[in-house]
């Protein structure tokens, strides 16, 4: 959204989403909205500078090795997110699709919006693919659009996330890499 110009807007919109002030779905037609005509070009541009989450890579690092299946499920794009599952080599990923025709953005999301339920019915699909018991199922999240997921969950932690998030969470997360995830994993 900076680098389509609309950033501040976008930012304000997504930060009353993710403290649930508003509608998930609504939010992100809206803020989507605002990147109609932009270039695909930044797409490319934000992918190729895409920060990791602090201690990402240790965390996937000890869970590779007694087999955890790692997936996200992202109320972003996904553009982005299956950029992260070819970069660190995840089982899965799941997010929004934006439009794009002619080589520009349409501002427009095709497609079932990858909102709170969504989420958790991703976790649901996960755990019977790949043969799991729900009592071996951990979800984290930041935001609101995280919670009914963390609740379908047998473990929902919190990561560094918003007031409403931390309250419902089982687990916070506040003061660690997300690598901290393994002490209760254990």
């Amino acid at each position: 959204a900076k680098l389509a110009g609309v950033g501040e807007q976008v930012a304000e919109v997504t930060e009353r989403a993710m403290l649930g002030e508003l509608d998930f779905a609504q939010s992100l037609h809206q803020r989507v909205a605002t990147l109609a005509d932009a270039p695909d070009q930044i797409l490319a541009d934000v992918a190729k500078n895409i920060p990791l989450m602090d201690r990402l890579e240790p965390l996937l690092s000890v869970l590779r090795k007694p087999q955890w299946r790692v997936a996200v499920a992202s109320g972003g794009f996904t553009y982005f997110a299956d950029h992260l599952k070819k970069l660190l080599d995840l089982d899965a990923a799941y997010a929004n699709t934006l439009e794009i025709s002619e080589n520009k953005l349409t501002g427009k999301v095709l497609g079932k919006v990858v909102d709170a339920q969504a989420k958790a019915d991703v976790l649901q699909q996960l755990q019977h693919h790949f043969n799991l018991a729900a009592t071996q199922t951990v979800a984290m999240g930041d935001g609101a659009n995280d919670l009914v997921m963390m609740d379908a969950a047998q473990l929902g932690v919190a990561f560094r996330a918003k007031p409403i998030v931390q309250a419902q969470a089982d687990s916070n997360l506040n003061h660690s890499g997300l690598d901290g995830l393994v002490h209760w994993l254990r």
